[in-house]
């Protein structure tokens, strides 16, 4: 599987051209969330499952991110579905179980698809339907302690996101001028997440589009629900 994953990717770096686009989001209210899911409804969520929803809205209100393009024929194909697929490491290499329909599922549908996905294909237990198609891909290494990189485009899909873990950081706030005392600068947790995408298919500025839709619905997860 890695001589395939290798060759995959060598022929994307070299024949795609990527191009990246970077935000920075505060995950607080994200952890709250997950924390108040827990306390009131005994429903365990994960960082990642609000990233791959907020990814899907994301995706749904900017269409043009969630196309696929074929080389043989020079052709953009959107697409309707939004199947968000998913890195996973396994002992053979990289495998992308995929997260159909993911902008019509609930957290919960998502947290249990992923959690099924994932054990499956570290045990080589998953069908080729199952992680071969997609029309956009996440990575997160958040987990590995990464704060940020740059993730190579799975094709014919047309972007993957890139995500980092997230760090305490101070955070500045405004001065008031005319005010007698400023409010002192507070300690948030920040994630950086970057787009590689497929410039064939996605301009600049649709990019940045997109992205800032993914920090708005990640940031305020509360509009996950709406």
């Amino acid at each position: 599987m890695r001589k395939v994953i290798a060759k995959r990717l060598t022929e994307s770096k070299r024949d795609v051209p990527h191009f990246y686009t970077s935000v920075e989001i505060e995950l607080d209210e994200v952890l709250a969330l997950r924390k108040k899911l827990v306390n009131d409804h005994e429903v365990k969520v994960s960082v990642n499952d609000l990233i791959i929803k907020s990814s899907a809205l994301a995706l749904r209100d900017i269409s043009a991110v969630n196309a696929t393009y074929n080389d043989k024929k020079n052709e953009i194909a959107p697409s309707d579905d939004v199947d968000i697929s998913v890195a996973v490491a396994t002992p053979t290499g990289l495998i992308t179980p995929i997260v159909t329909g993911a902008d019509k599922r609930g957290l919960s549908s998502i947290s249990s698809c992923v959690k099924d996905l994932a054990t499956r294909a570290r045990d080589g237990k998953l069908k080729p339907e199952e992680y071969q198609g997609g029309t956009f891909t996440i990575s997160n290494l958040g987990m590995f302690g990464i704060d940020e990189f740059s993730a190579v485009i799975n094709p014919p899909q047309a972007a993957i996101l890139a995500v980092g873990g997230g760090s305490p950081r101070i955070i500045p706030t405004p001065y008031v001028e005319g005010a007698e005392e400023q409010e002192p600068p507070k300690v948030k947790t920040i994630m950086t997440a970057r787009l590689s995408a497929d410039r064939r298919v996605v301009d600049e500025a649709t990019a940045a589009v997109f992205m800032k839709a993914f920090q708005e619905y990640l940031s305020k997860p509360h509009l996950l629900s709406l």
